[in-house]
């Protein structure tokens, strides 16, 4: 698999593609936002680690770019910023994750084997699941045209069920899709983040569209009442 790695940092860059090469990627590199997003628009990738803070185009606009002329190639967003903000809105630009510098090659490796894996899929304006309205370009969340404010982690985890409807992911799905390679994250907080969107998502409108299926995973029905 070939990654398109896009850093200013021409020493990072490098150690990052020597790193990348030695898992067994192959590597091209770009060190300006313009570039990089040329190069992602002439060669089709099995992703591309992307850089913030870039000359020419930061990443934000590189990824918008892609993203709006239809190019779903994973994104596995870079930045020296850190903060549930700064990551929503590399999510919201149609970053696949997201990782702060500095970083651990372990877990950057991780997590782009994570975005790979889920490969270059196409994500509409907005995902409905029966009366439920997901609309991650907005951030927004409707229930029968009812607003629903949740939290950014709140909002990966519906966002990711809402893809996948009506199958069931796993809790290991879903920890790669919300928290990435994350490995210091307990597993539980699956849980217990289904049971925040339940009291946001189903109990005021008295529904029961996010379901545990034993043994399996979690997954989201359209509008199903208790």
């Amino acid at each position: 698999m070939r990654v398109l790695v896009v850093d200013d940092e021409v020493r990072l860059a490098q150690a990052v593609s020597r790193g990348l090469e030695a898992e067994g990627f192959g590597v091209d590199l770009a060190h300006d936002g313009l570039d990089g997003l040329w190069m992602a628009r002439e060669r089709d990738y099995g992703a591309v680690v992307l850089d913030l803070l870039l000359p020419g185009m930061n990443g934000y606009q590189v990824c918008r770019t892609l993203r709006d002329e239809g190019n779903w190639t994973p994104i596995l967003m870079l930045t020296a910023k850190s903060g549930e903000y700064d990551e929503a809105e590399a999510l919201d630009t149609g970053a696949d994750d997201f990782l702060s510098k500095p970083f651990s090659f372990v877990v950057l490796v991780a997590r782009l084997r994570a975005v790979t894996r889920r490969g270059a899929t196409p994500r509409p304006a907005a995902l409905v699941v029966g009366d439920l309205v997901v609309d991650p370009a907005r951030r927004e969340v409707h229930v029968g045209g009812e607003p629903v404010t949740l939290t950014p982690r709140e909002f990966s985890l519906l966002e990711a069920l809402a893809r996948r409807s009506p199958h069931v992911m796993t809790k290991t799905e879903l920890l790669d899709d919300v928290w990435g390679a994350d490995r210091d994250v307990d597993p539980n907080a699956v849980e217990v983040y289904v049971g925040y969107l339940r009291r946001k998502v189903d109990a005021p409108f008295a529904r029961a569209a996010i379901q545990t299926v034993r043994g399996a995973g979690y997954r989201l029905v359209a509008g199903s009442h208790p």
